[in-house]
């Protein structure tokens, strides 16, 4: 045995072992608005505990642990912990383009499930969406719409043919798997001409969602149904746009195909997709490591637990997106943008 090659395993072992635990305090943090308060004024453990009304005690081991873990800062002359503005940006804004109390919240809730999905390793079967704890459907929404709102109407609409044109002048929307509404509400509040389904199949995402359009002021624009993307109702969309959700279904095909006759004859399908290259070792990455760990937990058992046959998978990139758009009778497909965590892309019947 290799001692070098021992103790980088170890390290790295133990490093994993930090950031797991280290989730936890992070979605402390989050919810009772540690890191907001530390981002608005520095402070000791027992500042911070008085400004959030906790314990102190229990503020301080969670300040240290979070100093240990490089997320927080803090000066030993003075006992104060303090954000920096990097760490302010990444922990206690949750409208910037990365928030990750949001994909803590998802990763803690995705790990509830590690019981049935021992399971189905066995067993073969599949773990609905629906069947998750609540934090995965809040945690996705707290993860991925920050990066919908740095991006959607500033880059990734844009980058459209003739799409920002059409939602002026009020197009016909679809947005297909829409979860708690993010996206959709997005829209809605960028484009006030424009009229929008969004769709869904689990039934509590559509009640938050509701909820969420009522809160922003946009209900009226909306129309949120439980359907799935192979019978979601309505013709003549001149957008229908699937956010981080088509590699999730089991028979993608039957949603391509369903999605192309929804279509008006010059429309356009947007597919936004988690990043990814088109073999395992273009994804032997840290992004790469996220997404494939969420597959496991999220993306392969949902679409195991549908009728279709598929199982693409968050990794499944460019070549294999493009071939679901094939199968399903679009002749045109198109990389139109992309992020550090997301690929995007137009379809055109």
């Amino acid at each position: 045995m290799d001692d070098n090659l021992l103790n980088q395993m170890l390290g790295r072992f133990v490093g994993d072992l930090g950031a797991t635990i280290t989730a936890g305090g992070v979605v402390l943090g989050h919810r009772l608005g540690l890191y907001r308060a530390l981002a608005e004024a520095s402070g000791t453990s027992d500042d911070l505990a008085r400004r959030t009304q906790c314990d102190p005690r229990y503020v301080a081991e969670w300040a240290r642990a979070q100093a240990a873990g490089g997320y927080v800062t803090y000066d030993p002359a003075t006992e104060v912990f303090s954000l920096t503005e990097e760490q302010a940006f990444v922990l206690a804004n949750a409208d910037g383009a990365v928030y990750a109390p949001g994909a803590f919240v998802l990763a803690l809730g995705s790990l509830q499930a590690v019981d049935r999905i021992t399971k189905a390793f066995r067993t073969g079967e599949g773990v609905g969406w629906h069947e998750h704890d609540d934090d995965v459907f809040v945690g996705c929404e707290q993860f991925f719409r920050p990066g919908y709102l740095a991006n959607l109407v500033p880059a990734w609409l844009p980058a459209l043919d003739g799409v920002e044109d059409k939602l002026r002048a009020g197009a016909k929307v679809a947005d297909i798997g829409c979860g708690l509404g993010a996206s959709t509400i997005l829209l809605a509040e960028a484009f006030p001409q424009a009229r929008l389904l969004g769709a869904d199949y689990h039934a509590e995402s559509i009640e938050l969602a509701c909820k969420r359009a009522a809160d922003a002021g946009v209900a009226d624009r909306i129309d949120f149904e439980i359907a799935t993307a192979q019978n979601y109702p309505g013709t003549g969309y001149d957008l229908v746009a699937t956010f981080d959700c088509l590699h999730d279904m089991g028979d993608p095909v039957g949603a391509a195909r369903h999605i192309r006759q929804s279509l008006a004859d010059d429309g356009t399908w947007l597919i936004v997709e988690p990043i990814a290259g088109d073999s395992v070792a273009d994804n032997l990455n840290p992004v790469g490591r996220v997404y494939y760990g969420f597959s496991t937990f999220l993306c392969v058992p949902n679409a195991l637990s549908q009728a279709g046959g598929h199982s693409l998978g968050a990794q499944a990139g460019e070549a294999a997106i493009g071939k679901v758009v094939a199968e399903a009778g679009f002749t045109r497909f198109r990389r139109a943008a992309e992020t550090p965590f997301n690929l995007v892309f137009e379809a055109r019947p």
